[in-house]
C-alpha cells in the first residue's frame, strides 16, 4: 500500500515538472519570437559614407540654345541604376506650380514614365506605350505592345526596352520587347514562359529583369538573346537594383538576393522572418534602393528593411503599420535619410544608418507607390485619396498638395515636375520657368504648333459653348411646346368628360363668353376591331328638319 502511493506521488512530481518545464520553454520561445516581431538595429553592421550627389542641367536655360535641348536623361525608374529615387537639383522647386500640357485618358497608370532626350515614355496599365513631347505634350506615336503592363520602361540610345505582364488577351505569359524612340518600331521582341512586372535594368548593353516564376534574366541589349539566368526562391516583381557590380532584388518567398552583375553567380541571400510571430517571411514587392553600402526595401509583413550590401547582414529593421509595397527613396539630407510609405496612411523617413525615425507625416487612406525626391521635396501619392502631396524632406512639413495621383508620383527633369495622375499626365512648372519657356517656344515651329493646337483648343472650346447654348435654348423652347400642349390636351378632356355627362360648358370666343350645351355622344365598335369610339353626334341638316 504504502509502496504504491509513493509512486503515484513520483509520478505526479515527474509530470508536474514535465509541465513546468514545457510551459518553460513555451514561454521562451514566445519570448523570442515576438522579441524578433519588433525592431532590430545592428549598429556594427558598415555605413559607408558616400560622394556628394551632382546637380542636375542648370535652372536657367543656356541664351541661344533650346532649353529641352539639355541632354538630361531619366532612363530607368528611380532616376538611377542603384533606384534611389533622388534627384538632386541646383534650385528649389516651389508651389505655386502652373500646369504647362497635359496628356489626358482613361487607363491606369501605375508606373512613372521614363525620359530620354525630348521625349518622355509613358506605359499604361493596357500596355500601350507612348512616345509623347517633353516640351508640348504631343503624342508623337503610340503603340499597343501588349494586353497587361505595370512598370516604367528604360530607355537609351534611342531604344526603348518594356517588360509586360501579358502579352495578349488571355494569355499568362510576358514578353520584353525594345522598339525605337522615334517611331515605336519593334526592334526585336522575346516571349517569356512567365509574366513580368519588373522594370527593366539597363547596364553596359544588357537588361536586366525578372518574372513571376522566379526566373531572373540577363539579356542582350541589341537583341534580347539571353546571357545568363538565376532561379530564385519566389516570383521577382519588383526591378533589380545595381551598385558597384552587383545586383539586388527581394522576392515573393521573403528573401533578398545578390547576384554578381557578370555571370548571375549568387554572391548572397538572406531571409525574414516579421509575419504570423517570426514563423514565416513575408512578401517583397517593393524595388530595393542601394545606398551608403546598404540595401533598403519594404515588405508585406510591415517592416522596412537595411541589409548590408557586402554580406546580406541585417542592419535593421522597422516595423509600420501596415503592408509596405512602397519602394524607398534614399537621399543625404541630414547624413542619409530613407523615405517609404505604408499602407497604414503614413510616409516615414528613417535614419539611414541606425532606422531611427525622424518624421512621419500621416496622409490618411493607403500609400502604395514609392515617394520620389527632387532637391529638398518629397513627393508621394495616396491610393485612396487620388491624391498628391509634396513635404520637405528634412522636416515632414507640408509644402504642395494636388487631388491627383494614386501610385507613384512623379519625375523630373529639374526645372520641371511630370506628374502621374490616375489615368493622366501633366508638366508642371513654376511660373518664371513656364514664361521662359512660352518665350523659348515663339517663335519656332514647335511654338508654332503649339499655338496653332491652342487656337484649335479654344476653337472647339468656343463651338462645345455655342452647341451647349443652342442646345439650352432648343430645350426651353421644347419644354415650353411640351407645357402648351399638355394643356391643351387637358382642355379638350375636359370638354370630352362634360360632353359624356351632358353638362353644359363655357369658353371664349372672339373676346366673348360661349356656353354650349353638348351634343349627344354617338359610340359605335369599329369594324375588325374590339375598341369602341366615341363622337359627338353631327347636327342634322336644315333639309333634314
Amino acid at each position: 500500500m504504502s509502496r504504491s502511493t509513493g509512486g503515484r506521488r513520483r509520478r505526479l512530481a515527474l509530470a508536474f515538472a514535465a509541465v513546468g518545464v514545457v510551459a518553460f520553454l513555451l514561454g521562451a520561445l514566445a519570448v523570442v519570437l515576438l522579441r524578433d516581431e519588433g525592431n532590430v538595429s545592428n549598429p556594427d553592421v558598415a555605413f559607408e559614407a558616400e560622394p556628394p550627389p551632382t546637380t542636375t542641367t542648370p535652372t536657367r536655360a543656356v541664351p541661344g540654345r533650346d532649353p529641352w535641348d539639355d541632354d538630361f536623361e531619366w532612363p530607368v525608374y528611380g532616376y538611377t541604376k542603384a533606384r534611389t529615387k533622388y534627384l538632386p537639383v541646383g534650385a528649389a522647386l516651389r508651389p505655386p506650380f502652373v500646369e504647362t500640357w497635359k496628356v489626358t485618358g482613361r487607363i491606369l497608370l501605375e508606373f512613372p514614365p521614363v525620359l530620354c532626350g525630348q521625349q518622355l515614355f509613358l506605359l499604361k496599365n493596357n500596355g500601350a506605350l507612348y512616345g509623347i513631347s517633353r516640351r508640348t505634350g504631343r503624342v508623337r506615336w503610340k503603340r499597343k505592345l501588349g494586353y497587361l503592363a505595370a512598370s516604367s520602361p528604360a530607355c537609351s540610345h534611342g531604344t526603348v526596352y518594356v517588360t509586360l505582364l501579358q502579352r495578349g488577351r488571355g494569355v499568362r505569359a510576358g514578353r520584353v520587347v525594345a522598339v525605337r524612340a522615334r517611331s515605336g518600331a519593334t526592334r526585336w521582341s522575346r516571349k517569356l514562359p512567365s509574366r513580368s512586372e519588373t522594370s527593366p535594368l539597363l547596364d553596359d548593353g544588357r537588361l536586366y529583369l525578372g518574372s513571376e516564376d522566379g526566373t531572373v534574366y540577363a539579356m542582350r541589349a541589341g537583341d534580347g538573346a539571353v546571357r545568363w539566368r538565376y532561379k530564385a526562391g519566389g516570383a521577382v516583381k519588383g526591378a533589380l537594383a545595381l551598385s558597384q557590380g552587383k545586383l539586388f532584388f527581394g522576392d515573393y518567398a521573403g528573401q533578398v538576393t545578390a547576384l554578381r552583375r557578370a555571370d548571375g553567380r549568387r554572391l548572397w541571400r538572406t531571409g525574414t522572418s516579421g509575419s504570423a510571430l517570426g514563423l514565416k517571411s513575408g512578401n517583397f514587392y517593393a524595388t530595393p534602393a542601394v545606398a551608403y553600402g546598404r540595401v533598403y526595401l519594404g515588405n508585406t509583413d510591415g517592416f522596412v528593411y537595411s541589409f548590408s550590401a557586402r554580406d546580406g547582414k541585417l542592419a535593421w529593421r522597422h516595423k509600420t503599420g501596415g503592408f509596405v509595397y512602397s519602394s524607398p527613396a534614399v537621399s543625404p539630407v541630414r547624413g542619409g535619410t530613407v523615405y517609404a510609405g505604408s499602407y497604414d496612411g503614413k510616409l516615414y523617413a528613417f535614419d539611414a544608418r541606425s532606422g531611427d525615425v525622424r518624421w512621419t507625416r500621416d496622409t490618411g487612406g493607403k500609400i502604395s507607390g514609392g515617394p520620389q525626391v527632387v532637391g529638398d521635396l518629397v513627393l508621394y501619392s495616396n491610393l485612396s485619396r487620388k491624391s498628391t502631396g509634396a513635404v520637405g524632406a528634412a522636416t515632414g512639413d507640408l509644402v504642395w498638395s494636388t487631388g491627383r495621383g494614386a501610385f507613384n508620383p512623379a519625375i523630373s527633369d529639374g526645372r520641371r515636375i511630370y506628374l502621374v495622375g490616375y489615368s493622366s499626365l501633366f508638366a508642371l512648372t513654376t511660373r518664371k520657368q513656364a514664361r521662359r519657356d512660352r518665350a523659348a517656344l515663339r517663335g519656332t515651329a514647335a511654338g508654332r504648333a503649339v499655338g496653332r493646337r491652342e487656337a484649335d483648343r479654344r476653337r472647339a472650346r468656343a463651338e462645345r459653348a455655342r452647341k451647349r447654348a443652342v442646345g439650352r435654348r432648343v430645350a426651353r423652347r421644347k419644354r415650353a411646346l411640351a407645357r402648351r400642349v399638355a394643356e391643351r390636351q387637358r382642355k379638350v378632356a375636359r370638354r370630352n368628360d362634360l360632353r359624356r355627362r351632358g353638362v353644359r360648358f363655357c369658353f371664349r370666343s372672339g373676346g366673348k363668353r360661349v356656353c354650349r350645351l353638348p351634343r349627344p355622344m354617338v359610340c359605335f365598335k369599329r369594324p375588325g376591331s374590339d375598341a369602341t369610339v366615341c363622337r359627338t353626334q353631327r347636327p342634322k341638316a336644315r333639309s333634314e328638319r
